[in-house]
């Protein structure tokens, strides 16, 4: 067999979009990595292996025509009706083991009935399902003369996605939540494998300062809005980090005890997770991975009680074992100002201890993630090679992962 004889897809690789997926897409090629075997990388467009800091330096990303395409690489998402037939493009015929990356395209893949394709899905296409309707009210170009034609392509694109969902031999989803989601859209099973936190980069015994932290893009689902407008209401001190388009209407609404940031490196999201008093969000979250950087840094979390926060975030009033933060019941300033209120008042914070938040994140590390890909893996080759024609000799896994 010829090395390497994995292809791990994913749907784009740019310094504008760097998150929770793409954090995943490099931890599963260092999973199926060997010495000096790598797996082959496709991607939709290719931004990041010619910049010497990232950690695609150097490889070779197999990419589609996006990648020639006007501001493909930089504006990949303006050509959302061609990325169905642009990931279709992928030549994948000489790997026996493909693994995708996908929340949007990745995988529909075309493979043979011989080839193994286990999809990692952080999400279904959001936009084309549950969340359209709040998409198309906060899209100015769905709101216009286009809107009818926006409508169009979101459906074309449902038809396709029901239809790609069919291609890979099992998916694996980040959560509880995304794997029902997989269920009610496409009509197939997932296994729930948590992402990878970076949960050994943060200290959990800081002393804590009398803040609260909203952590995130600054964009309509993340519900931004709820935080500050509860933190006026409570007069409670708020501190924003992140950027995106909603930014400006929420420093208009914004009272005197809200603060915003905007991006910061690394290191000063980690100074200001390991401080604050808690960290709040009451988004419909796949799963969210910076609650569980919270609570590697010590910090309860304040969570809408409901998507991947019920995976993540085990509540105070639910008597779950080692409690991490407070379940919000439904998306509203009422309900969030009311909890907050509560949780400072009555100084929940003392029986949430931050050794606890912490030994709760390390569930969530990247090796626990290798561990759980590594077994899935196995078995998903084993039964595959079953499957096989009885008269053929079956294979070993390309890249011994024990």
């Amino acid at each position: 067999m010829t090395s390497p004889a994995i292809a791990l897809v994913h749907e784009w690789f740019t310094p504008r979009s760097v998150g929770g997926s793409e954090l995943v897409a490099r931890e599963l090629d260092g999973l199926l990595s060997r010495g000096e075997t790598r797996p082959d990388l496709f991607a939709l467009v290719d931004g990041e292996s010619q910049r010497p800091e990232s950690w695609l330096a150097g490889r070779q990303v197999h990419t589609s025509f996006i990648q020639h395409l006007p501001w493909g690489v930089s504006h990949v998402q303006q050509y959302l009706p061609l990325l169905p037939l642009a990931i279709e493009q992928l030549d994948l015929g000489a790997y026996p083991l493909v693994v995708s990356s996908s929340h949007l395209v990745a995988k529909g893949v075309l493979t043979s009935p011989d080839q193994l394709h286990v999809s990692y899905v952080h999400t279904p296409v959001r936009y084309a399902w549950d969340q359209m309707h709040p998409y198309l009210a906060s899209s100015q170009l769905a709101r216009g003369p286009l809107g009818p034609l926006v409508r169009l392509q979101l459906h074309q694109l449902r038809q396709w996605d029901v239809l790609s969902a069919q291609r890979p031999t099992a998916f694996i989803a980040n959560s509880r939540f995304t794997a029902s989601r997989i269920r009610r859209y496409w009509g197939r099973r997932a296994t729930v494998v948590h992402p990878p936190v970076e949960v050994d980069r943060f200290q959990w015994n800081r002393p804590r300062d009398d803040f609260y932290l909203s952590l995130c893009r600054l964009v309509p689902n993340k519900r931004v809005d709820l935080v500050v407008q509860a933190c006026n209401r409570t007069r409670l001190p708020l501190v924003v980090i992140g950027d995106g388009p909603e930014r400006k209407r929420l420093e208009a609404m914004a009272g005197p005890t809200v603060r915003f940031l905007g991006r910061c490196l690394n290191s000063e999201a980690t100074d200001w997770l390991e401080r604050c008093r808690a960290y709040v969000n009451v988004g419909l979250e796949d799963f969210g991975i910076a609650p569980v950087e919270a609570m590697a840094a010590g910090a309860p979390v304040i969570a809408y009680g409901a998507g991947g926060f019920c995976d993540s975030v085990r509540p105070l009033d639910h008597q779950s074992p080692h409690p991490t933060g407070l379940w919000v019941g439904e998306q509203s300033v009422e309900c969030l100002a009311a909890a907050l209120e509560r949780f400072h008042t009555q100084e929940l914070w003392r029986q949430l201890p931050a050794e606890g938040q912490r030994r709760w994140a390390e569930t969530f590390s990247p090796d626990r993630f290798h561990g759980r890909m590594t077994d899935q893996l196995q078995r998903l080759w084993e039964a595959h090679q079953r499957r096989q024609n009885h008269h053929r000799v079956p294979l070993p896994m390309p890249v011994p992962l024990a």
